[in-house]
């Protein structure tokens, strides 16, 4: 099956598991990016003024991405990970789900959190914004193997 490993990262975090996912099954590797991108100060969760903090809060935003060039089409099976934030997804993830057509094909979310899981509604918003199948998923630690991401990935 032709995999693609999608992925949002403000800090870094994400983005090197993401690759090491990629690098694990052979897939290829697209960064999901906003158009205007996250300064330090919009991702302040201290501020309740903060951009990230007004997003999270409104469950139907939908921030501009930068491109809408994910190779989306080619894959079977799309992994799309992200760093938990307020307990779900971040609303740019939404944005990549709500831009591409994911008919016949499998969603799997993984997610980095220091310490929350993924909870139950990034899926079910996947499922009800792409109408795609989405998998279980599951939350790594940033420093999770190769050899894990591998097994787990495999297992789809």
């Amino acid at each position: 099956m032709k995999k693609l490993v999608a992925y949002f990262s403000a800090g870094g975090v994400t983005a090197k598991l993401a690759k090491r996912l990629a690098d694990a099954i052979g897939a290829p590797v697209y960064e999901i990016r906003p158009a205007e991108p996250y300064t330090e100060a919009d991702l302040d969760w201290r501020n309740r003024k903060s951009r990230s903090t007004l997003e999270m809060q409104d469950k139907s935003c939908r921030p501009a991405l930068a491109d809408v060039s994910a190779p989306v089409a080619e894959a079977e099976i799309v992994f799309v990970g992200y760093p938990v934030w307020w307990y779900r997804e971040p609303s740019i993830v939404d944005s990549f789900l709500s831009a591409y057509d994911f008919s016949g094909k499998k969603i799997v979310l993984f997610a980095t959190s220091g310490g929350s899981d993924m909870g139950v509604e990034a899926p079910a918003r996947a499922r009800e914004i792409t109408k795609a199948e989405v998998l279980p998923g599951k939350r790594f630690a940033a420093n999770a193997s190769a050899e894990e991401l591998k097994s787990w990935a495999d297992r789809f």
